[in-house]
């Protein structure tokens, strides 16, 4: 494996990032993860402009998108292979050991890793713990993912992939790296991003490409959708088989299996959709 740490290409037995590095210490950073096919990152634009957003949202210094992206492309280059997880983390850099930050620069992080192709479908379980749709991260793509571990954890447990969470106001928001869909008398529906989820890059696409609304959605809504799936960068749009005890026969059901079709399509015509 090949990273792209600071400017240049390291093995990753040679790349090294300080101890005290902000994104180690307190979580203080954010991060993409894009597809990427046959040396192509899919979606790139939209997930760099995601990336500043999000270090804007957390008071971040700009990074250099050009930089970003010229990282990107010399990690590809020297990793080629057919299905991969492209992984950029920028960070507050070296900092004192608390929530301060320093005066360090950020560090920045390109990582490739093989994938697979993920299932068509997969079983989800709901959680006890909410997004806070108010707090100072809703909506942001950090490195700050305790929550996420233990919530997928407890998904891992039930033989599931993913978990399901309300927000406070006990709205459906999201699960800890998907967004979520569901179909409720033939209309298909996802939350707002007012909920507290983030914007994924895999779910404008669909609302877009796909016809969805977006609408506030009660958490049972899972209990009596007709058919539900996630949608995120590496699993494009995958149905689900089971939510928690609720089997769904025929899964992907015939909306699903249609959004399927069209995010495939118009994925491969267009690779960098602005």
């Amino acid at each position: 494996m090949k990273i792209w740490l600071d400017g240049s290409i390291r093995d990753v037995g040679t790349a090294r990032v300080s101890v005290l590095d902000h994104g180690l210490t307190v979580g203080d950073g954010v991060f993409e993860t894009v597809k990427a096919v046959e040396g192509r990152a899919f979606a790139l634009t939209r997930h760099l402009q995601r990336l500043a957003r999000s270090a804007r949202g957390l008071g971040l210094p700009e990074p250099d998108l050009d930089e970003v992206r010229r990282g990107c492309e010399e990690v590809l280059a020297a990793e080629p292979v057919p299905l991969a997880r492209l992984r950029i983390t920028y960070t507050g850099g070296v900092s004192p050991l608390g929530s301060d930050r320093g005066t360090s620069p950020a560090t920045l992080v390109v990582a490739l890793d093989a994938t697979t192709r993920r299932p068509d479908s997969t079983a989800v379980v709901t959680v006890p713990w909410t997004r806070n749709e108010h707090g100072a991260l809703a909506g942001l793509k950090t490195t700050s993912y305790g929550e996420n571990v233990v919530a997928l954890a407890r998904a891992r447990a039930h033989g599931a992939s993913e978990a399901l969470m309300a927000n406070n106001a006990g709205l459906l928001c999201e699960g800890t790296g998907a967004n979520v869909f569901v179909v409720v008398d033939g209309e298909l529906l996802t939350p707002t991003l007012s909920s507290g989820c983030l914007a994924g890059i895999t779910r404008a696409l669909v609302v877009e490409w796909a016809g969805a609304k977006e609408t506030d959605l009660p958490f049972d809504v899972l209990r009596r959708a007709d058919e539900v799936f996630v949608t995120s960068s590496l699993r494009d749009v995958q149905a689900a088989h089971r939510v928690d005890d609720r089997e769904l026969p025929g899964a992907p059901g015939p909306v699903t299996a249609k959004a399927m079709r069209i995010f495939s399509e118009r994925s491969a015509a267009d690779f960098d959709p602005r």
